[in-house]
């Protein structure tokens, strides 16, 4: 495990499974797997941040905000990438109620000093079958018209308040179905290894490269085939 100065900024990672780095079992790899994207962000990011992985499988946002005080303003980190509403969308809630949930977190960090990154939540996939219904990919389009409007509202909050936001959902998604591409998830909800380092990958490039003085960097010539090591 590398040693950071104690003085070095801290990146905390906060959300559910997707913020855990979940995996799905598949044939070629049959046991769970945690793989969070702020292990490969440590990286990207090497001696210059010290990043933090605090993420609950299945948890809603309004847990997520219940726990903020304790997990995040009590660590005092110098950022918190927030990453919540997948499970919310699952369970039908409301996207303005999700957002409420969100909005509560990124302004509990601002009013402590810590500085909020958005991220948006991606798609989802359901496997084409031949007997698929129409019924069936009407459930799908509905649901990704819920994450769409989660989203734009998650978009139209950070630029307001100029909150930085990563738009995962678009780098993730088909462009012709806007269901989350393959490449990215094996189950449809939850990210590959792919996927979780395209999400460390857009962050650096985006939000911690340039505040961090890194933006001369070159994080395409570092290695991320194994990631960091998680506190």
């Amino acid at each position: 495990m590398r040693t950071l100065p104690s003085s070095s900024p801290v990146i905390l990672c906060f959300g559910d499974s997707l913020t855990a780095g979940y995996q799905s079992p598949t044939s070629a790899c049959p046991a769970i797997r945690e793989t969070p994207y702020g292990a490969f962000l440590q990286e990207l990011v090497g001696s210059a941040a010290r990043v933090l992985v605090s993420g609950v499988c299945g948890e809603l946002t309004g847990e997520m905000a219940m726990r903020f005080r304790r997990d995040v303003l009590a660590r005092q980190p110098t950022f918190v990438v927030v990453l919540g509403g997948t499970n919310d969308l699952g369970w039908n809630a409301a996207p303005p109620e999700i957002m409420r949930n969100l909005v509560k977190m990124y302004e509990l960090a601002s009013a402590a000093g810590i500085r909020p990154v958005a991220v948006t939540v991606p798609s989802l996939r359901m496997a084409a079958t031949a007997g698929e219904t129409e019924d069936l990919r009407g459930w799908v389009q509905q649901h990704i018209s819920r994450r769409r409007a989660l989203n734009a509202l998650i978009a139209e909050y950070c630029v307001r308040r100029g909150v930085p936001c990563v738009d995962l959902f678009t780098a993730t998604s088909e462009p012709d179905t806007l269901q989350l591409a393959v490449p990215y998830s094996n189950d449809g909800l939850h990210l590959t290894t792919e996927g979780y380092t395209l999400l460390a990958r857009l962050l650096y490039d985006r939000v911690f490269a340039p505040v961090l003085g890194l933006a001369g960097d070159q994080p395409h010539k570092r290695s991320l085939d194994k990631p960091g090591e998680e506190e």
